[in-house]
């Protein structure tokens, strides 16, 4: 039973209640970041590491946090976890931590983060919050991480700096610019839920 439930938590936020696709949240980084997969690639493990590690927290500290003062509890400690994100960044990868620019700090701000503290750790005991944080994060980093691919591919030739496209190849200028990256992620959303969909569908006649 324990383990059907923790699959259950896992697959809840890596897919039926995904941050992005389902309830749009995180949109800022994943238009900002998402032109290089390297780029994308860190950021989504580093959210995946602060939503997994305040999800913990937020959990172990539940039944002692006075309830007046929680969001401010839970801002301060995802600050916590995202300045050791900065630090790191800055310290064995600068130049990514140069490309990402404010967009680390601003995980600070990301509704995704927050929403899981609110709505899922501090009701729930360590382990569950643990999986809940790992499947939310790993639903908004794959979802990025599709959106880069294809941004990346059409808008560079290269996939992860290399280059894979043939010399005749003309780099779509537009997939680098803000309007590709609403393009694709729109596209990314209506292929995913077209597909949720059908899944719905075939549970109900069963």
């Amino acid at each position: 039973m324990a383990r059907i439930r923790s699959k259950s938590v896992f697959i809840t936020g890596l897919w039926r209640e995904n941050p992005v696709f389902r309830q749009i949240l995180g949109i800022c980084s994943a238009l900002a970041v998402t032109n290089l997969l390297i780029n994308t690639l860190i950021m989504g493990l580093s959210l995946i590491f602060v939503v997994t590690m305040s999800n913990m927290t937020v959990s172990i500290l539940r039944n002692i946090t006075p309830t007046r003062i929680r969001m401010m509890v839970q801002t301060l400690i995802i600050a916590s976890y995202v300045i050791i994100v900065d630090i790191t960044l800055k310290a064995y990868l600068p130049d990514i931590s140069v490309a990402l620019g404010p967009y680390v700090g601003l995980i600070i701000t990301n509704c995704i983060i927050m929403g899981r503290c609110e709505a899922f750790a501090r009701n729930n005991s360590l382990w569950p919050s643990f999986l809940d944080g790992i499947g939310s994060g790993c639903g908004y980093a794959v979802i990025l991480l599709t959106v880069a691919f294809f941004r990346e591919l059409m808008g560079f030739g290269s996939l992860f700096g290399v280059q894979v496209m043939s010399v005749g190849w003309t780099n779509w200028v537009i997939m680098v610019m803000a309007p590709g990256a609403f393009f694709m992620l729109g596209v990314v959303i209506w292929v995913v839920r077209s597909f949720g969909a059908r899944e719905e569908e075939a549970e109900i006649k069963r």
